[in-house]
């Protein structure tokens, strides 16, 4: 399976991490604003990555694992520079690894671990911490988020090679920004309804991208939730420009009420479709309205 195909599997419910530059500095402020929290600093939601392609169909692909926390304290004011948040930051953590017959028949041993420390009031994120291992091949990297100097310095190391000069990747910084993580969370935020569109920022790797986000289609579903009313949402990460080049599509599935729990996520590529399944969701804020 080709790197970026792998990589799209921690993408999740918003992104894989292979990028066609977009200079920050043509990026409008978007003008969505980040309501309440639909969750609680102690959720924990796991997924099940199938893929299907030709005659080959759901195969168990991979894991990916979301949880909420509160960011140490230290941490969180490092991080925030200009204006120590008033509430403790939050911490998302996005983790995916292969399993079953990517592991057992190709060898494939993928792993990605995203940590997002995000200032609460704004929903902009502060700082992304990644670890990137594909095999041998390992990579730790940190993007800063400077909003007082207006820059995002992000910088990657080869923890294999301590000799080799990092990357180093800086551009410029205006509004609210999300990364491949915290992006999930603000969607989740937002009061989703059929046909509604608007745009986010998302950074990955230093470059910041304007993502289109529109909401399709209302329909019930069954899932391990129960039979419950969803939204669907397409971000639009594929093309030129934007997170992913090539063609494709992404669609999300977020339950119908407050929670805005993502129940399933689809990505369909040229390679074949990527299907995301929620397979327990523990520690919710409140009983879903089922």
């Amino acid at each position: 399976m080709h790197y970026r195909t792998r990589l799209s599997l921690s993408a999740l419910l918003l992104c894989a991490l292979a990028f066609a530059s977009v200079p920050a500095r043509s990026l409008p402020q978007p003008e969505v604003k980040p309501a309440a929290a639909p969750f609680e600093p102690t959720e924990e939601l796991v997924y099940d990555g199938e893929f299907t392609r030709s005659l080959l169909r759901g195969i168990n692909v991979a894991e990916l694992r979301f949880t909420v926390t509160r960011a140490p304290a230290a941490a969180a004011s490092a991080a925030a520079q200009d204006n120590k948040p008033s509430t403790p930051a939050l911490r998302f953590t996005l983790e995916a690894f292969t399993k079953g017959i990517l592991r057992k028949l190709f060898g494939l041993n993928f792993h990605q671990r995203i940590e997002s420390t995000v200032e609460p009031a704004s929903f902009s994120v502060l700082q992304t911490n990644k670890i990137d291992e594909q095999g041998k091949r390992q990579r730790i990297s940190e993007a800063v988020f400077d909003r007082q100097a207006g820059k995002v310095v992000w910088t990657e190391r080869d923890p294999n090679d301590p000799n080799r000069p990092p990357r180093v990747v800086t551009n410029q910084l205006s509004g609210a920004v999300q990364d491949i993580a915290s992006a999930f969370y603000f969607l989740r935020t937002q009061p989703l309804a059929l046909g509604q569109s608007f745009e986010m920022l998302v950074s990955d790797s230093g470059q910041i991208y304007r993502t289109p986000v529109r909401v399709t289609e209302r329909k019930k579903m069954s899932t391990t939730l129960g039979q419950v009313w969803t939204l669907r949402v397409e971000p639009e990460i594929f093309g030129e420009g934007h997170l992913l080049r090539g063609k494709g599509k992404m669609s999300i599935w977020f339950t119908d009420d407050a929670r805005r729990v993502p129940v399933k996520a689809q990505i369909n590529n040229e390679l074949g479709r990527l299907d995301i399944k929620l397979k327990s969701a523990r520690k919710l804020s409140a009983p879903l309205a089922l």
